[in-house]
């Protein structure tokens, strides 16, 4: 029996690249999109899309049935900075909806979840250099206590239901086609908005805030790769530790400067600046390359060069 794939959550940042890679790989019909909103025309118009609230269980079970789905992938979240000022709604959309899926998948009417978490799961206690797979985890946002608990869930529902769940921590996710969507590492997609516009930048981090990093196609990859993986090697069923670059604002900085030598950064921290003191710098994600062969392809240079030739185009 072929896929038949849901993603809900499909205008975001990963859910719109996410949409139109798998459309590729599975076929436009058998891939349909949800999302609260409408989203680009590219998402629209080359397959199903339905608007979907995530947080309505009947609403959701309606669609599932409606297009006989057998793989949902959740990517339907708001993160870490937009959750800091409506905990309750982040709470809500974050942990409701995973619930939601998970228990539909429990009474057999879907047979395989992809559920994202993030590198905020982790927190202050966490080590910060090469952090593990399995660590001391605290997170201090409701975005990552989302995450943290929606983990326990995944696993719960592994080892007492059965549910084929798969989830990867993704680290920060830098993408030329969707604009930034409210989380802390945006600064690495805003930097080089402003210099292919010829504009100065003022960073919302300081210039030596290290943090995990990822090219979006690599991202992609990552959720691709994991559920294609033969279930026996999905070892992991909380979430995977995901990593290919890591790299500070000055950094990222001097690699555009190759670029655009008369580019500007100021640097002004805000609120997000203790946000992004409580992650990892650098993590260990050696279990997900041994268990189903992750690997990356983009570094800081590749990544840049990329960047910036797509957004000049």
């Amino acid at each position: 029996m072929s896929e038949k794939i849901l993603i809900i959550g499909s205008c975001g940042q990963i859910g719109t690249e996410l949409t139109i890679k798998l459309r590729e790989l599975y076929g436009n019909d058998n891939v349909v999109a949800a999302d609260i909103n409408s989203g680009s025309n590219e998402l629209m118009y080359s397959g199903p899309f339905e608007i979907l609230d995530a947080t309505k269980k009947d609403d959701v079970k309606k669609i599932i049935k409606k297009y006989k789905i057998t793989d949902v992938y959740l990517m339907a979240a708001m993160l870490s900075a937009v959750g800091e000022k409506f905990p309750e709604k982040a709470w809500n959309l974050n942990m409701n909806s995973l619930l939601i899926i998970l228990d539909l998948a429990k009474d057999g009417l879907i047979k395989k979840v992809f559920w994202p978490s993030s590198m905020a799961a982790f927190g202050p206690t966490s080590p910060k250099v090469d952090t593990p797979q399995m660590t001391i985890m605290e997170p201090s946002t409701v975005y990552g206590i989302s995450k943290l608990a929606g983990e326990r869930w995944c696993e719960y529902y592994y080892q007492k239901f059965g549910v084929d769940v798969r989830s990867i921590r993704y680290p920060g996710i830098i993408s030329w086609k969707t604009k930034p969507g409210g989380g802390t590492t945006d600064y690495a997609i805003d930097i080089f908005y402003k210099a292919v516009s010829h504009e100065d930048y003022s960073c919302f981090l300081s210039e030596d805030t290290r943090l995990p990093m990822m090219y979006m196609d690599d991202a992609i990859k990552a959720t691709v790769d994991i559920m294609q993986a033969d279930s026996s090697k999905i070892k992991v069923r909380s979430s995977y530790n995901l990593s290919a670059i890591d790299f500070t604002p000055a950094e990222v900085y001097q690699e555009i400067k190759n670029h655009y030598p008369d580019f500007k950064v100021t640097y002004s921290p805000d609120f997000r600046q203790v946000i992004a003191d409580s992650w990892p710098q650098r993590i260990d994600d050696s279990v997900a390359r041994k268990d189903w062969g992750w690997n990356h392809s983009f570094d800081l240079e590749k990544m840049t060069s990329d960047m910036i030739k797509n957004l000049s185009n």
